[in-house]
């Protein structure tokens, strides 16, 4: 099943960078707090979904957030089922905003062992590759964590991230893999030696006419990715901002040629329900901007 080769052609040739609007679960009440929603302004999760989602709505549907800059999203699956501006939320995005879909595939993190955080099993995959394709979604996003220098756990979240990749890739779709490493972590350099050998060993098995994409935290040294950006298995390297405040993580990204931004509370950052919709579009459009800045330095 081959993937859309208009979207293929936007993500490795495009200017931009892709924007993580994926909060679930757990995240989305921090999410909803930074954004100036209290946790008593909700009494269950169907009102605190949709009030993210109306969160979403606004950021997609401003002037700010078009191709120009943003070259993907990557959604929650509720936000895959859902709409924007009365238009299915695939379809807006790619039709009308020229933004590549994505979507967040993940169930969430099993507990800490061997220093790393496994993928939770993700029942009903295949439904869910086969409908997201169906409805137009490009490529999924799927999160593991790092959390300390141990071989055996970091190879433990590689084989996992590539074995899923694998059967995201046989559905037609273009995986993003992201073995993100705790920017607390004491040894966090260390495990990026560790982490880019791993990647580069896999990656070398990987037909070149089926690239995947890799979301990694940024970096220690600076340029540390560049044989990753660089390998023919590889159709982008993107970077979380991991904790980082917007400016560190831009400061930090331009430090890193060939490696775009993939923000989520850093791209949010600054943003207010309490704002107007002039002053609301007014700091999304400065956020965006300084984002793309640094994703194209």
């Amino acid at each position: 099943m081959a993937v859309n080769q208009q979207q293929l052609d936007r993500i490795a040739s495009g200017k931009g960078f892709i924007a993580a609007l994926d909060q679930s679960g757990g995240s989305t009440p921090k999410a909803l707090k930074l954004y100036g929603i209290d946790e008593s302004e909700y009494a269950n999760d169907a009102e605190m979904f949709d009030l993210v989602h109306r969160m979403r709505t606004r950021i997609v549907t401003s002037p700010a957030f078009s191709g120009e800059r943003v070259l993907g999203a990557i959604l929650f699956e509720r936000t895959m089922d859902d709409s924007f501006g009365g238009k299915d939320a695939v379809a807006y995005l790619w039709e009308d905003k020229g933004v590549v879909p994505f979507l967040k595939i993940d169930k969430g993190l099993e507990d800490e062992a061997d220093g790393v955080q496994l993928l939770k099993p993700i029942p009903g995959l295949a439904d869910l590759l086969t409908r997201a394709k169906a409805k137009g979604v490009f490529g999924t996003k799927e999160r593991s964590v790092i959390k300390a220098n141990n071989p055996a756990g970091i190879a433990a979240v590689l084989d996992q991230q590539f074995a899923l990749g694998q059967q995201v890739l046989d559905a037609g779709l273009v995986p993003i893999i992201e073995p993100e490493v705790d920017i607390k972590a004491a040894d966090k350099a260390a495990i990026e030696v560790t982490l880019k050998q791993g990647l580069l060993e896999r990656l070398d098995k990987l037909d070149p006419k089926t690239p995947v994409i890799l979301k990694l935290t940024l970096p220690s040294v600076d340029g540390f990715f560049r044989e990753l950006v660089d390998h023919p298995a590889v159709l982008k390297v993107v970077a979380l901002s991991g904790g980082y405040s917007r400016d560190d993580a831009n400061a930090r990204l331009a430090k890193n040629p060939g490696v775009v931004a993939s923000f989520s509370r850093a791209l949010t950052e600054g943003l207010s329900a309490q704002q107007s919709d002039e002053a609301f579009n007014r700091a999304l459009d400065a956020a965006i901007e300084s984002i793309y800045r640094a994703s194209v330095a």
